[in-house]
């Protein structure tokens, strides 16, 4: 293990006798910019492809499938939480998982590298740590001591694990991958596109040419990135709160996420344990200045004469940078059996358990795993059955980011407990596509089968049903005619069809009029009619969940 020091004084350990400390860092920070670039490109490429036509004369069965191209579920497929949780949840083996399993191995071998190295929303957490921090001095270093808090993100682990057992897949809610994909998805890039799409048409609809200019040109910038309409998302009000409370906290400790909440930070901890690398110290050399603990992100306790939490540690390489003694230095050593037991407590242990048992349990008592489903609960098409969707579903957000209309939503109280932030389909927002299948293709865990158009389209798959109410349709009450439900159908032969018949007006006139009924034989669920309905607010046709391809229960006809 080489060392020196540079003019200034300051540390030039090398680590391994090849790299030194310094160029580390770099390193370090090269790879969070990498792989948060990397996020968010893949984020933004979750969307309908640019260059998808429709060719009517073909006919839907022979239409072409749609899928993604790029590797958008790469992060989901390296995260182990994700992996594990719908393993033990679906009881089965959960194939695309290979470099969530290589991130474990290396796991066992560096630490907790992925944390500071590669996890996206850990940059977020070192970014806006750094920005004007609460604490100083003396302040910083007494937060870094070790503290007890950090047990709560085993305890969230131990929850989510339990749950899973019993067969409610709970772990998205605060996997850092799906937290973060929710948050920027269903919220944050939404609100910004809201905000920079009303100030764009400010400088569009200006009398200065110039800003006509700006206006229309960054319209057509940011429309392929935040789309070319607002989109809105059922509580995504609240996920954004959520996401900016997290980031706040930081002001409080430095990654505040990473150290106290993380389930995930946990999993790779408790993996780091048998890690063989691991944190020299030379207390000959240590001043006990305070440097090593007050930069450290994780809370580790790298000063000389404590004992080096490995499993806290997020291998940022602070310590050994701001140490001017050289007193710190990582190094691969042969597992000795010194390494600190994983601090996780029995109160986070038991509580974990309980918490993890007694959420999915109670989450059965209101009847919508086990009984017929919520009517508004309605699922993307290819969603396995109800059961077995919440043993895969991580609430990630990615299916809700590809639909190209914007029905797929984070769902509220329609699922009840257990399908809280699930997908389901809020039909006055969107309609599902007849020929789109990107949902079906994106779904890292399989909770959404993959689909052809073919196979959507001729088995048919439904997700529901449409029915009228003859109250609100403007033909059955007899204030006018209309053909917008059965126009918009896209099923063939059409799910809408019309009786002739005469009703009679205020001022006596008999006139003529086509009043639609719906054929239940040929509907799909796809909601089209619903959302294109002229009656707003509550439309006059609406879709429920009943006679969806994926429930035997949950039938209208036999």
């Amino acid at each position: 293990m080489g060392a020196g020091h540079n003019g200034s004084g300051k540390s030039e350990t090398a680590f391994g006798g090849f790299v030194k400390t310094k160029h580390l860092v770099r390193i370090r920070r090269f790879c969070q910019a990498f792989f948060l670039c990397l996020f968010i490109w893949l984020l933004i490429g979750a969307k309908l492809p640019q260059d998808v036509y429709m060719d009517y004369s073909q006919s839907f069965a022979e239409t072409r499938d749609i899928r993604i191209t790029g590797p958008v579920t790469f992060f989901f497929q390296l995260d182990p939480l994700v992996w594990l949780s719908s393993m033990i949840s679906a009881r089965q083996w959960v194939a695309g998982f290979g470099w969530a399993i290589l991130l474990i191995a290396a796991t066992i071998v560096f630490g907790r590298f992925f944390c500071s190295f590669i996890c996206p929303f850990g940059t977020l957490h070192h970014m806006t740590g750094s920005i004007r921090p609460s604490l100083k001095g003396r302040a910083m270093i007494d937060a870094n001591r070790r503290s007890n808090s950090r047990r709560v993100k085993y305890f969230l682990l131990i929850a989510f694990i339990a749950a899973a057992a019993v067969g409610v897949n709970y772990a998205g809610l605060m996997d850092p991958i799906s937290f973060l994909f929710r948050s920027l998805t269903t919220s944050i890039l939404p609100a910004i596109g809201i905000g920079l799409r009303d100030f764009l048409e400010a400088l569009a609809f200006s009398d200065i040419k110039i800003f006509n200019y700006l206006g229309y040109g960054g319209e057509a910038l940011a429309a392929p990135i935040f789309g070319y309409e607002n989109k809105a998302f059922q509580t995504g009000w609240i996920i954004g709160f959520l996401f900016l409370v997290i980031l706040f906290l930081n002001r409080i400790r430095p990654r505040f996420w990473c150290r106290f909440l993380c389930p995930l930070g946990a999993l790779l901890g408790t993996f780091s344990k048998f890690s063989i690398l691991t944190l020299e110290k030379d207390e000959d050399k240590c001043t006990h200045c305070g440097a090593c603990v007050k930069t450290c992100q994780g809370a580790a306790s790298p000063e000389p004469g404590e004992q080096w939490q490995n499993a806290e540690c997020l291998l940022c390489f602070n310590c050994t940078k701001t140490c001017k003694e050289d007193a710190l230095a990582f190094a691969f050593r042969p597992l000795t059996g010194k390494n600190a037991k994983t601090d996780i407590g029995r109160r986070a242990l038991m509580g974990g358990l309980l918490a993890g048992l007694s959420l999915p349990l109670l989450g059965r008592l209101d009847g919508k795993i086990s009984k017929t489903s919520s009517p508004s609960l309605i699922r993307p098409p290819g969603s396995l059955s109800e059961p077995e969707f919440l043993d895969r579903c991580q609430r990630c957000g990615l299916c809700m980011k590809v639909c190209p209309t914007n029905v797929i939503n984070p769902a509220l109280s329609e699922g009840g407990l257990g399908g809280f932030w699930t997908p389901t389909l809020i039909m006055t927002l969107g309609y599902c596509e007849y020929t789109c299948t990107l949902c079906t293709s994106v779904c890292p865990t399989g909770a959404i089968k993959e689909l052809t158009a073919k196979e959507k389209i001729t088995t048919p798959v439904r997700i529901g049903s449409a029915y009228l109410d003859r109250g609100r349709c403007l033909p059955w009450n007899g204030n006018t005619a209309c053909i917008v439900c059965e126009e918009h159908c896209p099923t063939s032969p059409k799910a809408i069809y019309f009786k002739n018949d005469v009703i009679l007006k205020p001022d006596g006139r008999k006139i003529d009029i086509q009043l639609p009924f719906v054929d239940l034989k040929q509907c799909v669920g796809c909601g089209i009619c619903e959302f294109k309905c002229p009656v707003k607010g509550k439309p006059a046709i609406v879709t429920i969940s009943a006679g969806e391809s994926r429930s035997l229960e949950n039938q209208i006809l036999l």
